[in-house]
């Protein structure tokens, strides 16, 4: 186990901590090529660290010293146990390390640190990020019905399609069902060719995506072949019941109310069914009403239906994904000001 030798020296603007066991090729990993994952961290949190062999120093506004700190300890823990590093998942690392995630977690770190989720599939296992994503996940395995709502890159879909592999996999469930309205976003796309899978394929490819990340190229198109794995789309559902089945309904938020209630009342025994959406991106035709946010108001507190709803600083893509949904989240608070300006 990695053990981590604290020195801080609370009246100083620095403070220091000793990374145990010191391994080379773990400490090269953590640094980064030419440090460029220290430096991530130094603009990230606006400190400077400076490292000889296993001790670091970091200098600046005490609450960043203690996140670049304790940042750098899970970090380093992690690679120790076998967990790789990446510019991508260090984006990752320091979300669950933001200062206000932070405070939260000193709080409650000796109830939380042995309940921390991890799905298992066949290729890595998966840990949600955040407690928004620790929630969302239990959720997900503790009721039948569940609803993931929130902005573009907060892990809805692709911790969805993690929990029905793993389901899948411990044979929970006998199939994977993934449902998605073919709704075009904004653009008239034409006549597709093709047979069913061939024409609502590209409004499923985010869920192919991850699912090819998690089982393998090969082991996903077999599962398909043999109908283990079923893609739909939402008109195709009516009539149908739904048992032993994890089932995905990506992007509701362009469901219309009828289609959301007939998709709803095709859930049968032993089943799963995951709703995910973003309520700011319907590309319903004027005038149309989103299911997914009626459901929000008359499902609310249902026995057996869960609800969690992701936030901007849930975002766990490039950095620049938060900025951009907070700009649009302000520029429609204030959608007057803006078009005066734009004309």
């Amino acid at each position: 186990m990695t053990q981590l030798a604290d020195i801080s020296d609370p009246s100083s603007q620095t403070i220091s901590t000793t990374l145990e066991p010191n391994n080379a090729s773990h400490l090269a990993t953590l640094c980064g090529q030419f440090d460029a994952h220290l430096k991530q961290i130094e603009q990230r949190l606006n400190v400077a660290i400076a490292s000889r062999g296993n001790r670091f120093s970091i200098s600046g506004a005490s609450e960043a010293r203690e996140a670049a700190r304790d940042l750098l300890e899970a970090l380093y823990r992690a690679i120790c146990s076998g967990e790789g590093l990446s510019a991508e998942s260090l984006h990752v690392h320091m979300q669950d390390a933001g200062l206000e995630v932070l405070k939260e977690q000193r709080a409650s770190d000796a109830e939380t640190t042995d309940n921390v989720v991890v799905i298992k599939t066949k290729r890595a296992p998966v840990k949600p990020r955040g407690k928004n994503q620790q929630g969302y996940v239990r959720a997900i395995q503790d009721f039948d019905i569940n609803f993931g709502i929130g902005p573009a890159g907060t892990g809805k879909t692709y911790l969805a399609v993690a929990c029905a592999v793993e389901a899948l996999l411990n044979e929970r469930v006998r199939r994977i069902l993934l449902v998605r309205p073919a709704v075009e976003a904004g653009e008239k796309l034409g006549f597709l060719p093709g047979d069913l899978a061939q024409k609502i394929d590209p409004y499923l490819r985010p869920l192919y995506d991850a699912l090819y990340e998690m089982l393998g190229f090969e082991q996903v198109n077999k599962y398909i072949e043999r109908n283990i794995i079923e893609v739909a789309p939402l008109a195709f559902m009516r009539g149908r019941t739904l048992n032993n089945a994890f089932i995905i309904l990506d992007e509701a938020q362009n469901t219309t109310r009828e289609q959301m209630k007939m998709f709803l009342t095709r859930i049968g025994f032993g089943s799963t069914a995951v709703i995910t959406g973003d309520a700011t991106q319907i590309d319903l035709p004027r005038g149309a009403h989103s299911g997914l946010t009626h459901a929000s108001h008359i499902l609310d507190g249902v026995d057996g239906i869960s609800f969690t709803y992701f936030a901007n600083k849930d975002v766990v893509r490039h950095p620049l994904v938060q900025r951009v949904v907070e700009a649009y989240d302000k520029a429609e608070l204030a959608p007057s000001k803006i078009e005066s300006n734009s004309r």
